[in-house]
């Protein structure tokens, strides 16, 4: 397989995972939609920094380790999973106590732009990024998919690398339509019973993912 041919192959098969609905979706649809652009792009920028790491580990061969010990698989399954939940709790929380500037918020014409440190591209990036590499579930899907691509004779962390670009770049245009399409719902969002349900059900779901990575195998 030459590298062309293995960069195409490979940009089909993490094409059709990047557009599969899952966290990372609800996430970046979540933050943007109640008008936190700059924290919704921190939360890309976040994902895909994690991609970035685990394409270079999995290159590296570092993350041959989840698959060899049961005990370091577990450890950051169980780290993942409570992260998940937290985070999801916490989203539930914040609709059923509201902060008293949600009214304001409220009245703020929609294409105002939102401020403040929740809103920080810093804070979505550190989101984006736990959320990524608490799931020892992208480790193991690399491990197991990034070595059949990598060309026999190519430089192999250079190759995984490049290999692992194309998922980023697939992953920041998939999110430049999400982005887009949550802010077409933005000024319908910013209403309080709207923005109570999207937490409703993003926080549930974020609780799902994370309960399904705590009792799956």
């Amino acid at each position: 397989m030459e590298m062309t041919t293995a960069l195409w192959s490979f940009a089909l098969v993490v094409g059709l995972l990047t557009l599969t609905p899952g966290l990372d979706t609800a996430l970046i649809l979540r933050t943007s939609a109640l008008g936190h652009r700059r924290q919704a792009w921190g939360v890309v920028l976040g994902i895909q920094t994690g991609t970035l790491l685990w394409g270079a580990l999995t290159s590296a061969g570092v993350t041959a380790l989840l698959t060899a010990s049961q005990l370091g698989y577990e450890i950051l399954r169980w780290a993942g999973a409570a992260y998940l939940v937290w985070m999801g709790v916490g989203m539930l929380r914040s609709r059923a106590h509201p902060e008293p500037e949600e009214t304001v918020a409220a009245d703020t014409p929609a294409d105002t732009p939102a401020h403040g440190p929740a809103d920080g591209l810093a804070a979505g990036w550190r989101r984006g990024l736990l959320t990524n590499l608490l799931n020892p579930k992208v480790g193991v899907f690399y491990v197991a998919v990034l070595p059949q691509f990598i060309p026999a004779g190519a430089p192999h962390f250079a190759a995984g690398v490049a290999l692992t670009c194309v998922h980023v770049v697939e992953g920041l245009l998939w999110s430049t339509v999400l982005v887009g399409f949550a802010q077409v719902l933005r000024g319908w969002l910013r209403r309080p019973s709207a923005r109570r349900a999207m937490d409703r059900v993003t926080g549930l779901a974020v609780v799902g993912f994370g309960v399904k990575l705590a009792v799956s195998d």
